[in-house]
């Protein structure tokens, strides 16, 4: 998509991917609570973090200021990831069809790599850095 596109200018293309990326985890974790077992169990978990990541982008939309924007992205990046790490278990362990778990993992490895990038920017932008922990020093003596 050229960097011109005014779907990409405001963001629309990553929330409209990660909108497909959710109705798709939604289709596939509907045939593994058919399936029973443990899929059954591990469905409503994919579809909370699978469907959280669009709903914090266009929570993002509406931000508040630029720290607002950062916080809900990252909050939508860390259900990304796990979403990522419940679609690599189904994939390791036979859970859904296997050609539409392959696809959703990398589509979600690369949703995880698009948000880091965008929170990255976004940091950097407003002069924001991500907040380093906080080590106690001992004054010398």
């Amino acid at each position: 998509m050229a960097a011109d596109d005014p779907r990409f200018e405001d963001g629309q293309d990553i929330r409209d991917r990660t909108f497909r990326f959710a109705c798709r985890v939604v289709t596939l974790c509907e045939g593994l609570s058919a399936h029973g077992g443990p899929s059954r169990v591990m469905a409503p978990q994919l579809v909370s973090c699978g469907t959280s990541v669009a709903a914090m982008l266009e929570e993002a939309r509406a931000a508040e200021s630029r720290r607002d924007f950062v916080s809900k992205c990252s909050i939508g990046l860390k259900e990304a990831r796990e979403t990522l790490v419940r679609l690599r278990i189904c994939q390791a362990t036979g859970c859904g069809e296997p050609k539409e778990v392959r696809q959703l993992v990398r589509e979600g490895d690369e949703i995880v790599r698009v948000m880091a990038t965008i929170i990255r920017n976004a940091r950097r932008n407003a002069g924001l850095t991500p907040n380093p922990i906080q080590r106690s020093r001992i004054p010398n003596s």
